[in-house]
């Protein structure tokens, strides 16, 4: 009995055996399926590159665009100059900031309007807009900041109205009547407006108690002096019983003086005026008195380029509009590689050869630290008995070479001509010093990709003593290039051959 049941259980699993490897042999498992490839194929993927001529990467060309959309649309004939977006009071949505222009009004002031998202109804609306005492969108600059000490948004927005002058009005978020803003300072002046943004304690920083409000001074014309570049600076306070800015102090500041022809020949209420006047290299000078070689401002107004350099970084900036003021000139740029950073210059006449400049930066976020670039800048000119043995006669010469590459000439104004064969190439260059080693720099093309090169400058000699006139001294007998780089990591060269020049009698 035993061994028939077993012999039963053998011949029904050699059946189920049998018809299982005709079932595999018949239909194959497919495992070629698209859902296979799905799971296991390893997924190729191939960059793309952006298009020559393109500004900035496709990511930042995508955050910018994402940062000038608003939650509504704008009504007719108004026009969209910045946005801010985030979460400005205790609601988990987001809500915008948003400065305008009305085309359909004549000399439109720009408008700041608050758009929310009303629960109720499911979608943003506009709550509530004001003018500003700005008119020029291209010289807007529009930020939050906690002015008051008291973790409150203020929203400040500075530029210049139609008559060159600056302007700065700020709101301040108020919850309760009389909401969501109440305007808390406006001021219009001929000069300068900068926020005296000063250390708060650790209490503060910690939500534990409220911190100090910061200043605001406006500088501006002293009509009461004879002297065009005589000023006064205007503090102002905030009041917390008025709820609002006031003046507190008054000081006057002395300026330089200038021979009223050649003033008006610089501050003639021309951009381009100035742009000629401030065309170079322009460096840093300290509080002392002292000249800075590792930072400088490049302005190039031809090329409409703008080039930055300290603490062996430069940074190339756009030049995109330039504005008139009664003492200089307020220009925008944009930086060619992050394209979402904004720089605004704000240049005053000190001397004539020297300039005053106040650098505000627009990166969407406002970080609290004033920019390292405002100060003092003198011309790029040779120091008079400086006593350097390193020093170049001059940051420009006038003197040609020949070289193995063909024939530089080299001008007084800072431009240089190449020659090599048919081909001719010209452009400005100029001499520097950089942690003890002489650099020479071309930047020729112009338009949107102007060349830059640096070199090295090497020389069996030191420059020879100062001519008769005492300010330019006889160029170098022979010099050699040799091509590199300057960036984060310092001077680097480029390993390229070396170029040998000699002092032509051309």
């Amino acid at each position: 009995m035993f061994n028939s049941s077993l012999k039963a259980w053998s011949a029904f699993f050699f059946v189920l055996v049998t018809l299982g490897t005709v079932a595999l042999f018949l239909f194959p498992t497919r495992r070629n399926s698209p859902r296979a490839r799905e799971v296991y194929q390893t997924r190729i993927i191939i960059p793309q590159s952006p298009s020559p001529g393109a500004a900035g990467t496709d990511t930042e060309q995508a955050v910018r665009e994402e940062g000038m959309k608003t939650r509504l649309a704008l009504e007719n004939g108004e026009t969209l100059i910045s946005v801010l977006t985030g979460s400005f009071d205790d609601d988990p949505a987001e809500e915008q900031i948003v400065a305008y222009r009305n085309l359909l009004e004549n000399e439109s002031p720009v408008y700041l309007a608050y758009i929310e998202y009303d629960e109720a109804r499911r979608e943003y609306k506009r709550i509530w807009n004001a003018p500003t005492a700005a008119s020029r969108p291209d010289t807007i600059s529009l930020y939050t900041q906690d002015l008051l000490g008291d973790r409150s948004v203020c929203v400040l927005l500075s530029g210049m109205n139609g008559e060159g002058d600056h302007t700065l009005t700020v709101f301040n978020l108020v919850k309760g009547e009389g909401g969501p803003f109440r305007k808390i300072v406006e001021i219009r002046i001929d000069g300068t407006i900068s926020v005296r943004e000063t250390s708060r304690p650790q209490a503060y920083q910690l939500g534990m108690a409220r911190g100090q409000s910061f200043a605001i001074a406006a500088y501006g014309r002293d009509f009461e002096s004879a002297n065009v570049l005589d000023q006064i600076e205007i503090l102002y306070a905030y009041n917390p019983a008025a709820g609002r800015y006031e003046q507190s102090k008054i000081t006057r500041l002395t300026g330089t003086q200038i021979e009223r022809r050649k003033l008006q020949a610089v501050l003639n209420g021309k951009a381009g005026a100035f742009e000629d006047f401030i065309t170079g290299l322009w460096y840093y000078v300290s509080p002392q008195g002292t000249l800075d070689n590792r930072q400088y401002i490049y302005f190039d107004p031809a090329n409409r380029e703008l080039i930055f350099y300290m603490d062996e970084t430069q940074q190339v900036f756009h030049w995109q509009n330039s504005s008139v003021t009664r003492y200089g000139l307020y220009i925008s740029s944009r930086n060619i590689s992050v394209t979402t950073l904004r720089r605004f210059l704000d240049l005053e006449l000190e001397s004539l050869d020297s300039i005053r400049a106040k650098v505000f930066e627009d990166v969407r976020l406002k970080i609290g630290v004033n920019a390292p670039w405002d100060g003092s800048y003198r011309r790029a000119v040779p120091p008079a008995n400086s006593g350097r043995a390193n020093s170049p006669a001059s940051f420009y010469i006038n003197a040609v070479y020949d070289g193995s590459l063909g024939k530089i000439r080299f001008a007084k104004d800072g431009s240089y001509e190449h020659n090599l064969g048919n081909n001719q190439r010209k452009g400005k260059y100029a001499f520097f010093f950089l942690g003890g080693k002489e650099l020479l720099e071309f930047r020729s093309g112009g338009g949107n990709n102007p060349v830059r090169e640096i070199y090295l400058v090497e020389s069996g000699e030191n420059p020879a003593e100062s001519g008769e006139n005492g300010e330019e001294g006889r160029p170098r007998e022979n010099m050699i290039l040799r091509r590199a780089r300057l960036g984060a990591r310092g001077i680097q060269e480029l390993r390229e051959g070396a170029i040998f020049l000699s002092l032509s009698g051309d």
